[in-house]
């Protein structure tokens, strides 16, 4: 008995970890304006966040107040790498409904009104 308790145990840890969010990581936004950041995404609970680690303007590095700051926020996995969640936009400092498709190395993110019918969009590409 205490061999298939251990058994169940280990399948159900192994089952965990392989199953990893696939939003983690650092991904690259969108060119905005001539800026873009570097948002890393890890887990926030059960959620997925994205705060900015680094900003970018005409292709050179700079430090921007936006740094350390959420902008994705507790996307909730839906499956099939779809996600859930809010979104803040650092040019009008509003947060929206938002939504994330991962594929891949690719990532389209939504920032919605209007309940989800009028979305402005942006693909990222993973960095690491």
């Amino acid at each position: 008995m205490k061999r298939f308790a251990l058994a169940a145990v280990a399948m159900v840890m192994g089952s965990g970890m392989a199953m990893a969010e696939p939003a983690l990581g650092t991904w690259k936004t969108e060119v905005d304006d001539g800026s873009y950041a570097h948002v890393e995404m890890v887990q926030c609970g059960s959620n997925v966040c994205g705060t900015i680690a680094r900003t970018f303007k005409d292709g050179a590095e700079y430090e921007s107040d936006n740094i350390g700051k959420m902008l994705v926020r507790n996307m909730e996995p839906q499956g099939n790498g779809r996600y859930e969640g809010r979104v803040w936009r650092p040019s009008n400092n509003k947060i929206y409904i938002g939504k994330m498709d991962v594929n891949g190395n690719s990532l389209k993110l939504r920032g919605c009104v209007a309940g989800g019918l009028i979305c402005a969009k942006q693909n990222w590409t993973r960095i690491k």
